[in-house]
């Protein structure tokens, strides 16, 4: 999914896009508002992130503009501003939700995910699918053992729909990296090891002994359905 981050101070622009590309999604920035509708007419994002007090045009503008242009598309505003009048009007323009500067890693990643979730949740939305005991329902990034609820990250889905479409069959590394980073990323040789080391942390019941994601030294990993 592409986000379009419309900020124009760079450092929070770079820390917004470290984010997203951690968790799966692929960022694009604009710097200003009228670079915002450039970008956003000629890449159409799926979400979009608002700064409101941004040069050339306001945010405010921005998203009506969008709105004009899509109904549908979510936009978070992002904002320094505290009084709640900003918050109401913001809302009354078309906005989806209001995250208020400073903010923390968490409360991004979270709010991202609750937007992500509304934009998945669409008729053809995915099926759920099992993996050994534990339960993964993409369109919630949430997956399931028992009464345990397990939050996912767009990446963490793609890698395990990934295994389960070639269940019993090795996937190599380079196929990760294609359909889970996407063909315009190159990661460092540890990215993949990396993430499937904290995704099992999270998914199996013995990281140690991974049942679900198994290592195939030199190549890759493979999920072994019924093991």
């Amino acid at each position: 999914m592409k986000v379009l981050i419309a900020e124009d101070d760079p450092n929070i622009a770079r820390g917004l896009a470290e984010i997203l590309e951690a968790e799966g999604y692929r960022p694009v920035v604009a710097p200003d508002g009228r670079a915002a509708l450039d970008v956003f007419r000629a890449e159409t994002p799926d979400i979009v992130l608002l700064d409101i007090m941004m040069p050339r045009v306001n945010g405010y503008d921005v998203c009506r503009e969008i709105r004009r242009a899509n109904a549908d598309v979510p936009i978070l505003f992002l904002s320094a501003r505290s009084e709640e009048i900003d918050r109401v009007l913001g809302l009354e323009l078309g906005g989806d939700d209001y995250i208020q500067k400073p903010f923390g890693v968490k409360e991004v990643i979270a709010r991202i995910r609750a937007v992500t979730r509304r934009c998945l949740k669409a008729p053809a939305a995915p099926r759920t699918f099992r993996m050994i005991d534990l339960e993964i329902a993409p369109a919630e990034l949430r997956a399931r053992r028992g009464d345990e609820v397990i939050d996912l990250s767009l990446r963490d889905v793609r890698i395990l729909e990934l295994l389960h479409r070639e269940r019993g069959r090795v996937v190599d590394r380079d196929a990760f990296f294609r359909e889970c980073w996407g063909y315009d990323h190159l990661p460092n040789s540890r990215t993949l090891d990396q993430h499937v080391s904290k995704l099992r942390r999270r998914i199996e019941r013995d990281p140690r002994h991974p049942e679900i994601i198994r290592t195939v030294h030199g190549v890759g990993y493979r999920f072994d359905e019924g093991v």
